[in-house]
């Protein structure tokens, strides 16, 4: 052989116009299974069928009043789905959420009435104590590695507990005392349970707070160093302290978050409704938790979304009033609830691993 020929380099065919090469190692997705891929498209999906089905079974959900009442349903529970979707993301979830709620209440209320205080005393002590119950599950559970089920288990029964005999202590009964007319309950009142009108209907400011919250957290989640510290100790917390992310803080901060939440709500009942029973909230942590699991959160942490929770949460209130509009037996709603969060799952399954399938 000529040893020209030897030299020669390869020829190679030249690509068809317009091909794109690749080393077989990457295959670009398509933009469908990239939005797929997205947490909150499954449940996005679940709610548009849900509204669906209840416009058609219950025709007085078109009308403008029922889709108001569905809406603040459905914000009472989204507020508290936010920070609680976010912890789930970070890896922890929180059983004490539902009686904090009533905690925070019901120390605003005894506060302010049995020491004849302005209300906002008693809002501003029972935000400070709701930070601090969140601290301290935080804090125990990164000092004492137990998992966050045990932590906040403990947390919801020494709540409960407290709740109904510090109140009947102080009381007497197992309700708080009316706060209508203290100083500063119409300012509290205008932020936290007031209404507005918006064509002739009456909608909740809970919806507007709701919308706002969903907002802001995720801005946070997709625009902030912080957003990637929840997602990164979330997926795996010992990685995440190795590059440097503060896992104590973060993790400790997210339980503080949901204490927000328990507080923000608790004042909303009280506003609402003037006084707070002391043995409610009992069973609405896992409403909570479910709101965020239909939304697209996993239970292992490392990924979900805030707006995922929010259509969660709408599905709740659709599912809760749908019901009562549909003239059915409401006695049916847990069930009702349980296919709902069976099927959200498995449709948030089926849209991942279709999103991720090559």
């Amino acid at each position: 052989m000529d040893m020209s020929q030897q030299a020669a380099p390869a020829v190679g065919t030249p690509p068809a116009p317009g091909g794109r090469q690749t080393d077989g190692r990457t295959v670009r997705r398509s933009p469908v299974l990239r939005l797929l891929a997205r947490p909150e498209v499954g449940v996005f999906l679940g709610a548009v069928a849900v509204l669906v089905f209840f416009l058609v079974a219950a025709p007085s959900v078109r009308q403008g009043g029922s889709m108001a009442t569905i809406l603040y349903q459905s914000s009472t529970i989204g507020i508290m789905a936010l920070p609680v979707a976010l912890l789930m993301i970070g890896g922890e979830f929180d059983l004490s959420a539902g009686v904090a709620v009533i905690t925070s209440a019901l120390t605003a209320s005894m506060l302010s009435y049995q020491l004849t205080m302005n209300v906002w005393t008693g809002v501003i002590v029972a935000l400070v104590l709701s930070l601090a119950i969140g601290a301290f599950n935080g804090w125990m559970l990164v000092k004492t590695g137990l998992p966050s089920f045990l932590v906040t288990l403990g947390t919801f029964l020494i709540l409960q507990g407290v709740n109904l005999a510090v109140t009947k202590l102080v009381t007497g009964n197992v309700a708080t005392d009316d706060v209508s007319d203290m100083d500063g309950f119409g300012q509290a009142k205008a932020v936290f349970a007031s209404s507005f009108d918006v064509g002739g209907v009456q909608v909740k400011i809970t919806v507007v707070w709701w919308l706002v919250f969903a907002a802001l957290a995720t801005w946070v989640l997709l625009r902030t160093r912080y957003g990637n510290w929840i997602f990164a100790v979330g997926g795996n917390k010992d990685s995440a302290r190795a590059v440097g992310v503060p896992v104590t803080f973060t993790k400790i901060s997210l339980f503080m978050l949901v204490g927000f939440g328990a507080w923000f709500v608790g004042m909303h009942q009280l506003f609402s409704f003037n006084t707070v029973q002391s043995g409610e909230g009992v069973g609405n942590e896992l409403i909570y938790i479910a709101a965020a699991v239909i939304g697209g959160c996993l239970l292992t942490g490392g990924y979900g979304s805030a707006i995922g929770p929010v259509f969660g949460a709408f599905m709740f209130g659709m599912v809760n009033q749908g019901i009562v509009y549909a003239g059915w037996n409401p006695d049916w709603f847990k069930a009702f609830l349980g296919v709902m969060l069976l099927g959200a799952v498995l449709i948030n399954l089926w849209v991942r691993r279709t999103a991720t399938r090559r």
